[in-house]
């Protein structure tokens, strides 16, 4: 997975604005752009943060820029937990969530929302998380997703098989949520 950009050349800022270079340059020389000149050369460096603000600022869609937000699927079917966990991802800002509760949603929020990470309950209402994760890893779409299995089971065993179908990481409940967002900062290496 390709880290992501933090600064941006007048040209990148130019086509990701779908303006042109001459446009950016000049919002960047009158100051509306924000950014900075690299010591001893007339290059311009826009940094992500004032990219967005300007992007905000005129109206064009951010669509076209990375927001930078990894994104987590949560698949579980206590809603008691699934909130919880939407409610701390969601204050740590670096997360865009969406949340299912059954393997089925699970397969088709996968495809719709292009997880970065997904927690998945093992123990679901309509399928075991073994199968979601080998669904998911079978599918070379899902190379880079990385999956958290969350459970009270502990057979370990069953926690090798989950790891053997492709989930990168096991969580027996309960667990902290301060350890859960830990253990999706490493799985994402955002630490």
């Amino acid at each position: 997975m390709g880290k992501m950009k933090n600064l941006f050349t007048t040209g990148e800022a130019a086509e990701i604005c779908s303006l042109s270079q001459q446009t950016i340059i000049r919002c960047f020389d009158s100051g509306r752009l924000g950014g900075f000149r690299i010591p001893g050369s007339k290059f311009r460096r826009i940094p992500r943060e004032s990219l967005v603000k300007f992007m905000k600022e005129n109206d064009i869609p951010l669509d076209s820029i990375d927001t930078g937000k990894k994104k987590v699927l949560i698949v579980d079917d206590d809603t008691e937990i699934v909130e919880l966990m939407v409610d701390v991802l969601t204050r740590d800002g670096r997360f865009d969530i969406k949340t299912a509760s059954s393997g089925y949603d699970a397969g088709l929020l996968t495809q719709q929302f292009q997880p970065d990470v997904i927690i998945l309950d093992y123990m679901l209402p309509d399928v075991n998380g073994n199968i979601v994760c080998q669904t998911i890893k079978r599918n070379p779409d899902f190379d880079d997703t990385r999956i958290i299995i969350v459970s009270g089971v502990v057979d370990e065993d069953e926690i090798q098989d989950l790891l053997d179908a492709g989930a990168e990481s096991f969580m027996k409940k309960p667990f902290s949520i301060g350890e859960l967002v830990e253990r999706i900062s490493s799985v994402l290496e955002m630490v």
